[in-house]
C-alpha cells in the first residue's frame, strides 16, 4: 500500500508568485471560470505575495516535496465591513486535491482570521465547483441567496459565510 504524500502549508513567499499565478490559471479554467467576473483576471494573480503583504491579510503556499500545488488566503472583503474578511484564490492542483489538504488550508486561513481580529469569513464560488461546496459546508460556512461587499467577481454565483 502505498502511503500519500506529505504536503506542507506556509506563508506565501515571493518567489511563489509565479507558480501560484500558473496554478490560478490552470484551475480557473477547468471550472469554466476563464471568463469576466472572475478572479483569475484579479490584477493581484500576478503579484500575490506583495497584494498579501498589506494589513489585514495572508496567503499561504501549499506544497509536496518542495513544489507549490496550491495555495489560498483571507483578506479584508472589499466593500464589506471591517469585521468581514474573504477566503480568496483557494486553487488546487489536481495532484493535491483528496488529500486534506483543502481542510487543512481552511483550518489556517480562519485561524490567521481570527488572529487579524475579523468575527466573519465569506467566500464566493460557483456552479460546477462542488467538491469546494461540500468542504465549504463541512467547514462550518452557511449558503447565503446573495453576495456581499463588492468583489467585482459577478461571475461566481454561490455564495458563503462563517462566524469566526
Amino acid at each position: 500500500m502505498k502511503t500519500p504524500p506529505t504536503f506542507h502549508i506556509r506563508m506565501i513567499e515571493p518567489s511563489d508568485d509565479a507558480s501560484i499565478a500558473a496554478i490560478i490559471r490552470a484551475v480557473m479554467p477547468e471550472f469554466g471560470a476563464d471568463g469576466p467576473g472572475f478572479a483569475i483576471h484579479d490584477a493581484e494573480v500576478a503579484a500575490m505575495s506583495a497584494a498579501y503583504a498589506q494589513p489585514r491579510c495572508a496567503y499561504f503556499v501549499v506544497e509536496i516535496d518542495g513544489c507549490v500545488l496550491g495555495g489560498g488566503g483571507v483578506a479584508p472583503l472589499a466593500g464589506g465591513d471591517a469585521r468581514t474578511c474573504e477566503l480568496r484564490k483557494m486553487y488546487f492542483l489536481p495532484a493535491l486535491r483528496g488529500l486534506g489538504a483543502g481542510r487543512a488550508l481552511i483550518e489556517r486561513c480562519l485561524a490567521m482570521a481570527r488572529e487579524l481580529e475579523f468575527s466573519r469569513c465569506y467566500l464566493e464560488t460557483l456552479t460546477g465547483m462542488d467538491t469546494a461546496q461540500r468542504l465549504y459546508l463541512a467547514n462550518g460556512f452557511t449558503p447565503l441567496d446573495h453576495p456581499l461587499g463588492g468583489t467585482g467577481h459577478h461571475g461566481c454565483n454561490r455564495f458563503y459565510l462563517r462566524r469566526l
